[in-house]
């Protein structure tokens, strides 16, 4: 799957995007990782947060 994934996001003439992953500390204390697909210029938003 991640084949499939990595081909899509590397398309000529479309968008660019990267696939993300942040992790984030939960409430009880463990860590859950947070996974999207955004374009290249949202990248810093998305860590931003």
């Amino acid at each position: 799957m991640a084949k499939k994934v990595v081909a899509t996001l590397k398309k000529e003439g479309s968008a660019m995007f990267t696939k993300v992953v942040r992790m984030v500390k939960q409430d009880n204390g463990s860590y859950a990782f947070e996974e999207r697909i955004v374009t290249k210029d949202g990248t810093k938003d998305f860590f931003s947060k």
